[in-house]
């Protein structure tokens, strides 16, 4: 039987970067697209209690291809859990969530729809790959024909087939969070990195004089360089420009001495008096 790979996005069904995600793994196995109906950027691993369940059949035709896929008006980690638990007719062997616009980097990426689907598919027991093609800010929430993703299929597409040659993965790897610098090619290397314990995105403060007046937040890349980590996935792309692979899991526990922190928060040395 074909591997089955199931392929969501968190910029929509009608998204060119999924598009795009399609075309590159094509071939590879049976496909199962679910996606969100519309724009899900920023909703990381949440099951929105609104979303009332409903799950619509549509049929893309992109490069050629003429496929069955479904949307919902849910989050991502929704199309996944849904694509899982009531489309699917096996369970997927490979969760590919993207081509995102934009990068998903540091601390940053546990805000990240892209990631967030990912990680419910590695969660369910399935490989997962998040996969980010850093574009212009002014493309992050819109779907831009302008964005080339002939070299980010070509990377998806060899990241995929590793995916699926490698049955196992290691028991701490939910997903691979993988992001391509604007300039890449088929020849840029690429390097296993850490999640930076860094910002990537820093939220900028509206011009408003009221705070009742419609305002959102606007953000920019700003980044320490010199407290930035030399492994991490902002060093790899930022400063080296290579293709960053970062083994994500979603075992939150922080790594540090459990009986040390314990004795920490025991200890009366320290405290303040209020």
């Amino acid at each position: 039987m074909k591997p089955l790979i199931l392929i969501t996005n968190d910029d929509g069904i009608h998204s060119p970067g999924l598009h795009a995600a399609i075309s590159a793994v094509h071939g590879l196995g049976d496909l199962l697209i679910v996606a969100p109906s519309v724009q899900q950027s920023a909703m990381s691993r949440s099951l929105p209690p609104l979303f009332d369940g409903r799950i619509h059949r549509i049929t893309l035709n992109y490069d050629g291809l003429s496929l069955d896929a479904y949307h919902l008006d849910g989050s991502p980690a929704q199309a996944v859990l849904y694509g899982f638990v009531e489309i699917a007719d096996r369970r997927p062997d490979l969760v590919v969530s993207g081509i995102n616009y934009g990068e998903n980097l540091g601390i940053n990426t546990t805000i990240s729809g892209t990631v967030g689907a990912a990680l419910q598919g590695g969660d369910m027991g399935a490989r997962a790959i998040a996969f980010s093609l850093e574009t212009n800010k002014d493309y992050h929430y819109n779907h831009s024909p302008d964005v080339d993703w002939t070299y980010a299929s070509h990377w998806l597409r060899f990241f995929a087939k590793q995916a699926l040659n490698h049955t196992t993965w290691p028991k701490d790897v939910t997903a691979l969070k993988i992001d391509l610098p604007d300039a890449v090619t088929a020849s840029t290397p690429w390097r296993m990195t850490s999640q930076s314990h860094q910002s990537y995105y820093m939220s900028r403060r509206t011009n408003r004089q009221n705070l009742e007046d419609p305002g959102a937040l606007d953000y920019e890349v700003y980044i320490d360089y010199d407290q930035l980590e030399n492994d991490s996935d902002i060093y790899a792309f930022a400063v080296d420009r290579v293709i960053s692979v970062t083994p994500l899991s979603t075992d939150l526990t922080s790594r540090v001495s459990l009986a040390g922190f314990e004795k920490t928060l025991r200890s009366d040395s320290g405290k303040r008096s209020f």
